[in-house]
């Protein structure tokens, strides 16, 4: 029996991170420039993308391709695209979780990764007929990092030779949440935070979770009212059931 391959030697307690946007643009569908290729039913045009951040502006020395899973009514369902710009565009009428996986160089020696995006079409917020009135794109993104923690040394190589941050152990002073927790002397704080420009944000996200907790709030004093008004109802049906000692059909 052939002795199984050696494993390739591994960097010790470090961990190396790389930040990539991933998210989704659409527009509605102009009936006056329409293509008559696009089914009749189909309202928007959208692109998904995974895209470098610009501090980073390369993907490619470390993702080989990257696959994106629609929705099963769509023609062949599953994209995959082997070269930048990753991104599919397609049309559609409905908002569907989108499954992207990365797979990476075969100097990385690492399993693929899976992130969700929800493809969304309309306008949320308060900002929503506004949106909708000048029929402007509806952009949502985030911000992501994969972490390749104690990488083969000759994806290490790779890595490092095109640059961007590397961390050693947890916390450590060259670690990622060191890096990202604290700055030295003379350099911004790096937080993980896009300029809004109608993108992705963590103060917007907050917002939304605001937005969000105030409309649970509003649909539970909702439900509660109707709760209220039922048994008032049935309270009223049983009233005259006594009264007339006759059956009272509810509507």
């Amino acid at each position: 029996m052939a002795p199984r391959p050696a494993k390739p030697p591994r960097k010790k307690g470090v961990s190396i991170y790389r930040p990539f946007i991933f998210g989704s643009i659409a527009k509605l569908i102009d009936p006056a420039s329409r293509p008559a290729n696009i089914n009749a039913d189909h309202t928007h045009q959208w692109t998904i993308y995974v895209r470098p951040c610009p501090t980073h502006p390369d993907l490619s020395y470390f993702i080989k391709k990257i696959s994106f899973k629609l929705h099963e009514t769509y023609t062949n369902s599953l994209r995959t695209v082997e070269a930048p710009p990753f991104e599919v565009t397609e049309t559609g009428w409905g908002e569907f979780e989108v499954q992207i996986k990365l797979y990476f160089v075969p100097e990385a020696n690492e399993k693929p990764q899976t992130i969700w995006h929800h493809l969304k079409l309309h306008p949320y917020g308060e900002k929503a007929e506004e949106q909708r009135e000048k029929k402007e794109p509806v952009v949502s993104e985030c911000y992501e990092e994969v972490v390749f923690n104690e990488p083969v040394e000759t994806f290490y190589d790779l890595l490092t030779s095109s640059g961007g941050p590397v961390g050693r152990g947890k916390g450590s002073k060259g670690s990622k949440q060191a890096i990202m927790g604290g700055k030295k002397a003379g350099q911004e704080e790096r937080v993980a935070e896009l300029p809004f420009n109608g993108t992705y944000s963590q103060k917007e996200e907050g917002k939304e979770l605001d937005r969000l907790g105030l409309a649970i709030k509003t649909v539970e004093i909702m439900v509660k009212e109707e709760r209220r008004k039922l048994e008032e109802r049935e309270k009223t049906l049983a009233d005259l059931k006594s009264e007339d000692g006759s059956s009272v059909k509810a509507r």
